[in-house]
C-alpha cells in the first residue's frame, strides 16, 4: 500500500490514495501504522476516496483506530494533495467575506458535510496555504454533544479531580470543551489532565480538550488534548472552537490568530455567513510502501 505522510502545523497524519490503493480495515490500519516506535508514525491515518458529491471524500481515523468525523489540519493536506497530484484542479474562485479571495477552491465530503477550501497555489505550481470554510459552529449542548439541557455551554463548571473548571463547548463537526487560564498553558499538564477530561461523563461521545492564553483580542495560544490521540503539535477544528469561544465569553474578537505549538492559524468566525474560516499551511513530506 503506497503512502504519504503530510502534516498540517505538525498535526501529522498518513494519507493514502484510494482512486489508486484499497484499505480493508482502516482502523486497523491506523493504529499500526501510526505507531512511532514500529510503524510510520502519525497522529492517524486519512483515506483520500473518490465522491459522487464532491471533489474527493475524506475519512480521518485517529491513532487509536476510531474515526472522527473531521480534523481541520487533514483537510488541508487533504486539499493539497488533491490539487497537486492532479486528482482534481479546483478552478473555481473562494472567497472569505470581507477578505482575500483564493483563485482556486475544491469541495471535500466529510463527516461534518461538503466543505469548500481555497487554495493558495505557489510560483511551483503546488499549494502553499489552505483556507477552510469550516462551516457553522454547534452551540447547543445535546447537538455537540454534552450532557448538559443548554442551549450554549459558556463558562459551565466541570469537576475534573476534585478541581472545579470552567468550560465553553462547541462543535465544528466534533465536539470540544475550551478552558481559558489565566496562568498560561505552560501551567497545564496534559498528560494528566487531558485524559481526564476527554472521557469525562459530561462527554457522551468523548471530547478534544485545550486550554487557551489570551493575549490580546486578536491574539491566543492554545495546547490541546485529542480525543483518540492525545497531544497534538495542532488542531485545526480545536483551534476554530477556541475562536468560536473567545467570541462567546468576551475575550477575543472575531479573527483572530492562534499560536500553537506546530505554528499559527488565521481565524475568523464570520458574521455575514456565521461560518468559521481558517487558513494555514499544509506539507508533503514523504512517500513510503506499507509492507501489508
Amino acid at each position: 500500500m503506497k503512502f504519504t505522510k503530510m502534516h498540517g502545523l505538525g498535526n501529522d497524519y498518513v494519507y493514502v490514495n484510494c482512486f489508486e490503493e484499497k484499505v480493508e480495515n482502516p482502523e486497523e490500519v491506523a493504529v499500526k501504522i501510526s505507531d512511532r516506535h514500529f510503524g510510520v508514525g502519525a497522529d492517524g491515518l486519512i483515506l483520500i476516496c473518490p465522491s459522487d458529491v464532491a471533489d474527493v471524500r475524506m475519512r480521518m481515523f485517529n491513532s487509536d483506530g476510531s474515526e472522527a468525523q473531521m480534523c481541520g489540519n487533514g483537510i488541508r493536506c487533504v486539499a493539497k494533495y488533491t490539487f497537486d497530484h492532479g486528482l482534481a484542479r479546483g478552478d473555481s474562485e473562494f472567497s472569505v467575506p470581507g477578505q482575500e479571495t483564493f483563485k482556486n477552491s475544491l469541495r471535500v465530503e466529510t463527516g461534518r458535510g461538503i466543505l469548500k477550501l481555497g487554495l493558495a497555489v505557489g510560483d511551483d505550481g503546488k499549494v502553499e496555504k489552505v483556507c477552510v470554510n469550516m462551516g457553522q459552529p454547534i452551540l447547543k449542548g445535546e447537538d455537540i454533544p454534552v450532557a448538559l439541557n443548554l442551549d450554549e455551554v459558556i463558562e459551565e463548571p466541570i469537576e475534573v479531580e476534585g478541581d472545579v473548571l470552567r468550560m465553553t463547548c462547541v462543535g465544528m463537526g466534533n465536539p470540544h470543551a475550551v478552558f481559558f487560564v489565566d496562568e498560561g498553558v505552560n501551567s497545564i499538564v496534559l498528560p494528566k489532565i487531558g485524559p481526564k477530561v476527554e472521557n469525562h461523563d459530561l462527554f457522551p461521545e468523548r471530547v478534544n480538550g485545550h486550554w487557551v492564553e489570551v493575549h490580546a483580542p486578536d491574539e491566543f495560544t492554545m495546547v490541546t488534548w485529542e480525543r483518540g490521540s492525545g497531544i497534538t503539535m495542532a488542531c485545526g477544528t480545536g483551534a476554530c472552537a477556541c475562536g468560536v469561544a473567545g467570541v462567546l465569553t468576551g475575550k477575543t474578537e472575531r479573527v483572530t490568530k492562534a499560536h500553537l505549538p506546530g505554528g499559527d492559524l488565521e481565524l475568523n468566525w464570520c458574521e455575514e455567513d456565521n461560518c468559521v474560516y481558517m487558513t494555514g499551511p499544509a506539507t508533503e513530506v514523504f512517500t513510503g510502501e506499507w509492507p501489508e
